[in-house]
């Protein structure tokens, strides 16, 4: 009898990021936030349909919080049975998942990571937080670069990326790659709306070295996929990344 086949979902642990330069003072405060909801339940109803076992992996364990903005009606459209769907998921993740206790990043051996077929990173602001820079988190993402087992991110999930510098080989794994993130324009329009200053996907992905596709033209629902990588640029990208991470699982 085959082993099931094994996803690993990668969730913050944070329930808020750094605004920056608040108010007259400038000052740093703590923004609500967490993961975006319809940006993890719509690709994890399909890996589900599809037959993959999901696990859910974080920093330090801890049970994973909506960001507030991801759970209200307008955030839906207001199509009050798709919100209670996708929170209906995320309750049975809870019962028989394991989704309200993560494993930790250090507590998944080399060995282990052989088991998962993927890795799927979800937004919202809360990645900012604490998983740009987890070395952990970087041994693992490092297996699936090196492994060319398809990985996704949407959002603001490509800042995890980042994590590699901190890996094995303390060096930017995806150097060069074509990713789609949660774009600068976008964040600036969200500091607008909260009086602050947001650390940016677009702009440090790229400084530290990846061909970032954003613009008008890739600014609603776009994905973008290079060799094992596929990323999305916001909520409206969800369905898409999902049926091709999907697609890329089936091809590996």
């Amino acid at each position: 009898m085959s082993s099931p086949k094994k996803v690993l979902i990668v969730v913050s642990d944070a329930y808020s990021f750094p605004l920056y330069n608040t108010g007259s003072e400038g000052k740093t405060v703590s923004q609500d936030s967490g993961y975006f909801l319809m940006e993890l339940a719509k690709p994890l109803q399909k890996i589900l349909d599809a037959g993959y076992e999901v696990t859910f992996a974080s920093p330090e364990g801890k049970e994973p919080q909506p960001d507030p903005l991801s759970t209200s009606l307008l955030a839906f459209a207001g199509n009050v049975y798709e919100r209670q769907r996708e929170t209906d998921l995320i309750e049975r993740m809870k019962r028989e998942n394991g989704f309200s206790a993560p494993r930790k990043f250090a507590d998944i051996s080399d060995d282990e990571l052989q088991s998962f077929a993927g890795v799927f990173i979800p937004g919202g602001h809360a990645p900012l937080s604490d998983l740009g820079d987890n070395p952990d988190l970087g041994r693992v993402l490092s297996h699936f670069h090196e492994q060319g087992k398809p990985t996704a991110a949407i959002c603001h999930g490509p800042w995890a990326f980042l994590s590699t510098k901190y890996g094995p080989k303390k060096e930017f794994a995806y150097k060069g790659y074509k990713l789609t993130s949660w774009s600068d324009a976008e964040e600036k329009m969200m500091e607008t709306m909260l009086r602050g200053e947001i650390s940016k996907v677009e702009g440090t992905l790229r400084e530290h070295g990846a061909d970032m596709q954003q613009g008008v033209a890739k600014s609603l629902g776009s994905i973008t996929v290079d060799r094992e990588v596929a990323t999305g640029d916001n909520p409206m990208a969800a369905d898409a990344l999902g049926d091709k991470f999907l697609e890329m699982l089936a091809a590996k």
